[in-house]
């Protein structure tokens, strides 16, 4: 197999995923790895900050990439990123399933009003979680329909949730900018959820340039289709040619 002869960044590569790739289509590959290293390459976001992003994309429950997540904890590590940093990540990954929520919600009381159906009626329950993120401004409007059906179950989801947003370990906007990488990620285009994130890390002194970068390492991470799909590639055809994969011709 073709090995790697430069030392710039792999960013999202799985090494012998690009090095296979660049000996079959090498102008192919040598145009996606330009694109894809771009966040790596840059300037606008530190490196340290790039991995942690590219942990939550990889190890996110929309995406539970094993492999991917173990190369960007290792890199983020390596940057600089402490383990409260990756926790917090990892946490975060965690939580955006509340989409679920968000979306399924509504739709569930719309029916039921269509339909004449209506709520059970649930003793009160205290809800200091929901009651201090209001009074501070976080909660989301979003959050009301499956607050109504289940009050209980909202509050221990955001006791789960207010003390990952509370928690210090990044500033305000570095949580907005990780919250609008896991909403834009392409295995989850949670629209609403990024169209408010957007528009609070600007409100927080973001530049379109931070956010740009953000968005573009979710694209950049779309080479994970290679580094899965190629090895398999080489595997099978190295079976049905009774050679090494590296030395496979088309």
């Amino acid at each position: 197999m073709q090995q790697l002869q430069d030392s710039r960044s792999l960013g999202p590569w799985e090494r012998d995923a690009l090095a296979q790739f660049e000996a079959w289509d090498p102008g192919w590959a040598l145009a996606c790895r330009a694109m894809s290293t771009n966040p790596w390459d840059g300037a606008v976001l530190p490196r340290r900050f790039v991995e942690l992003i590219a942990v939550g994309i990889t190890a996110a429950c929309t995406n539970l990439d094993k492999e991917g997540t173990r190369r960007h904890v290792g890199a983020a590590l390596d940057a600089g990123a402490t383990r409260a940093e990756l926790l917090t990540v990892i946490k975060m990954a965690t939580v955006m399933s509340i989409h679920s929520c968000s979306l399924g919600a509504p739709i569930l009381l719309d029916e039921m009003k269509a339909s004449g159906q209506r709520s059970a009626a649930r003793a009160p329950v205290e809800t200091p979680a929901c009651d201090r993120m209001k009074a501070i401004g976080q909660w989301n409007e979003a959050w009301n329909p499956f607050f109504e059906l289940d009050p209980q179950w909202t509050e221990q989801f955001m006791a789960t949730g207010a003390g990952i947003y509370g928690s210090g370990i990044f500033s305000a906007k570095e949580m907005e900018l990780l919250s609008i990488a896991f909403d834009a990620s392409f295995t989850h285009m949670y629209a609403p959820g990024t169209r408010r994130h957007i528009k609070a890390a600007l409100a927080l002194g973001a530049t379109a340039a931070d956010i740009m970068e953000v968005l573009k390492l979710c694209t950049a991470l779309g080479v994970q289709a290679c580094n899965l799909a190629i090895p398999i590639l080489a595997e099978e055809l190295a079976k049905r040619s009774g050679s090494s994969s590296g030395d496979f011709r088309r």
